[in-house]
């Protein structure tokens, strides 16, 4: 018996590609501010790639032909799968810059990274790491938000680092489509809820940092808030800044929470 012939957008199904490889095809026309590619092994005439607007390039651009032919040929990183018609989502400024792409594919999950503060934002600090190449757009490669910075409490990231300070931190993530690595400083401090000496019924003081609906927060610690349930004010008027005495009433170490109560 002859065996059906197979369809060849099922075989190319079957050899799907993971996320973070690098596939190369020739650009077959676009559909709106995407760009169709049919990629090396593709069906003549059925490109299964494709690369939306927004991930082309790192140029501003008004539409894809403007930076790209019908013909040309195009490499790019791979996405994801498009459970829209089984094809293959690509993203071109990953791999647009050659040296970025190299410099970002070196960089591990865990490693540890020196580099400068070229700015400080209130969403977080852009860092110049050793060895990186030149950015197309951010002011440095490494990035580290704003919770990833200490474990103590503060207004500002700007009282935390600042531009010219050369700093150490541990890596979280290499993103080559955002061309970035997300950088954690804390995670190279050590966690200070693991020396927490508080326990449940010590009477401490601090100030009141925070009214919310459901009641206050007072800092106990430097890196440490807890919560004074509203019940527990028992219809007492607080300021923030306003020193109250409280009483541990629960320690939440893995979820770095404190439960708090008025001091009698």
């Amino acid at each position: 018996m002859t065996e059906p012939t197979p369809d060849p957008l099922e075989v190319l199904r079957e050899r799907l590609v993971a996320p973070g490889e690098v596939l190369t095809g020739t650009v077959a026309g676009f559909d709106g501010g995407d760009v169709l590619v049919l990629l090396d092994g593709d069906a003549p005439g059925l490109p299964s790639g494709r690369v939306p607007g927004h991930e082309l390039t790192w140029r501003r651009v008004q539409h894809p032909s403007d930076v790209l032919a019908v013909g040309q040929r195009l490499r790019a990183e791979v996405t994801m799968r498009d459970g829209r018609g089984g094809g293959t989502l690509l993203s071109g400024r990953a791999t647009e810059d050659e040296a970025l792409y190299r410099f970002l594919r070196g960089v591990g999950r865990g490693d540890v990274v020196a580099g400068t503060v070229s700015s400080v934002h209130p969403f977080g600090v852009f860092v110049r790491l050793d060895g990186e190449p030149a950015h197309p757009v951010y002011e440095g490669t490494g990035f580290v938000n704003v919770p990833e910075l200490s474990w103590s409490r503060f207004d500002d990231p700007a009282d935390v680092v600042a531009p010219g300070q050369r700093i150490a931190a541990r890596v979280l993530v290499a993103d080559t489509r955002r061309g970035q690595v997300a950088l954690s400083l804390k995670a190279l401090q050590e966690d200070p809820w693991d020396a927490l000496a508080l326990g449940v019924g010590d009477v401490v003081a601090g100030p009141v940092t925070r009214i919310v609906p459901f009641g206050v927060f007072v800092r106990v610690e430097a890196f440490a808030e807890g919560l004074v349930h509203s019940d527990e004010l028992g219809g007492r008027s607080v300021e923030e800044g306003q020193e109250l005495r409280v009483r541990v009433l629960e320690v939440d170490r893995a979820r770095r929470r404190l439960r708090l109560g008025l001091a009698r």
